[in-house]
């Protein structure tokens, strides 16, 4: 046996404690809204197959594009499960080495994402709490050091419980993410974190205050001389020295200004005419189907009958989609839908209702109600 150390066990205790907290949080708002890891994970392999540095291999991210629902459902439980087990103690020597092999998956891949800026954000909490890029490869460093000092302290943290109350509490924790999950997915999150929630007035979300801060940029220009390539700012590029050539010029982005809540939402007719702020005038009732070739046609037929009963009661209905002009007939064909399909980018969609179809009730513009279409 293990002669006790006690600076070392709290050393341990509390890597431990800080791992677990960090997991189950960040795995816990991650199953609150399964979909928005999906698409996450949809985003990472589409950049990480379109890339040149991994481009001998983009067939596998191809290859794994129809199978990112599981990766982003077990990628929330592992990390989930990981985190309850951190923190109960449960299987501590076991799980210390796992949470390693996560870790260090996750930390270069969140380098690479923070050096290229290929995803605009890791989405590690979920919409609960957005970091940077660059933020997040730092957390991810405090944790994989964190995992460290717990795989050198490990050995002089006793077991908390005897067997059987251990692989209780790995299952029951894991039965409990993936009911959560499948729960979210059949209707919709429990909790909404987005700035489409219920109560929030979007075109007020949408404005810009006039002395908001703008986007600060500095200009840079490249010149060569002598085979040479040199960059100039403003101040001092050699503007009156015909030995310089002009080569190219590019705009670096130093100061993020403001921006609005809501920034992408912009609906267009089948003539392409802007009509967004036609949808917050009255009662409206928005169906949001991000990608008609993914919707459920059983339930999409019935998008027919209740843009009828919409018109009948004097009620805009609108159909929204990113889909493109064949896609559009396509459904039209299989559902018998005939009335107007209105486009918007299939990624604000997906923000505005995780589901496929959803529906979002406005009244000048305030969301009054939304659900996904196969609870009604």
């Amino acid at each position: 046996m293990t002669a006790p150390n006690k600076p070392l066990h709290i050393i341990g205790s509390v890597a431990r404690t800080l791992l677990g907290l960090v997991f189950v949080f960040s795995g816990f708002v991650k199953a609150i809204d399964p979909l928005g890891t999906l698409y996450k994970v949809e985003d990472y392999l589409a950049a990480l197959g379109s890339t040149a540095l991994f481009s001998a291999i983009s067939g596998f991210f191809s290859f794994l594009m129809p199978f990112a629902l599981p990766i982003a459902l077990l990628l929330i439980a592992s990390e989930f499960v990981l985190g309850v087990m951190l923190f109960s103690n449960t299987w501590t020597k076991v799980t210390s080495w796992l949470t390693l092999a996560f870790m260090l998956l996750m930390t270069p891949l969140t380098l690479w994402l923070a050096i290229t800026g290929a995803v605009a954000d890791c989405g590690c909490f979920g919409d609960a709490l957005i970091l940077t890029n660059w933020q997040t490869f730092w957390k991810n460093v405090v944790l994989l050091v964190l995992v460290i000092v717990l795989l050198c302290t490990k050995r002089w943290i006793p077991r908390t419980f005897i067997w059987p109350v251990e692989l209780g509490i790995t299952c029951f924790s894991a039965a409990f993410v993936f009911g959560w999950m499948i729960f979210a997915i059949l209707h919709l999150p429990v909790k909404d974190f987005r700035p489409y929630k219920i109560g929030n007035n979007i075109p007020e979300l949408m404005e810009v205050p006039d002395d908001a801060p703008v986007d600060e940029y500095e200009v840079r220009f490249i010149y060569e001389k002598d085979g040479h390539e040199q960059e100039f700012t403003l101040d001092n590029y050699p503007k009156d020295d015909s030995t310089w050539t002009f080569v190219d010029q590019k705009s670096i982005l130093i100061k993020k200004g403001y921006e609005a809540p809501i920034h992408d939402f912009v609906v267009f007719n089948e003539d392409m005419d802007d009509i967004t702020y036609d949808l917050f005038d009255g009662e409206a009732t928005l169906a949001i189907l991000y990608k008609l070739e993914r919707t459920n046609l059983k339930q999409a037929m019935r998008l027919q009958q209740m843009a009828e009963e919409a018109a009948w009661n004097g009620h805009a209905f609108y159909l929204l989609t990113g889909s493109g002009e064949e896609e559009i007939e396509r459904f039209r064909q299989l559902t018998g839908y005939d009335y107007e399909i209105f486009f918007c980018d299939p990624t604000a969609l997906k923000t505005v209702v995780r589901a496929n179809p959803g529906i979002v009730c406005l009244e000048d513009g305030v969301v009054t109600d939304k659900y996904n279409l196969r609870n009604r």
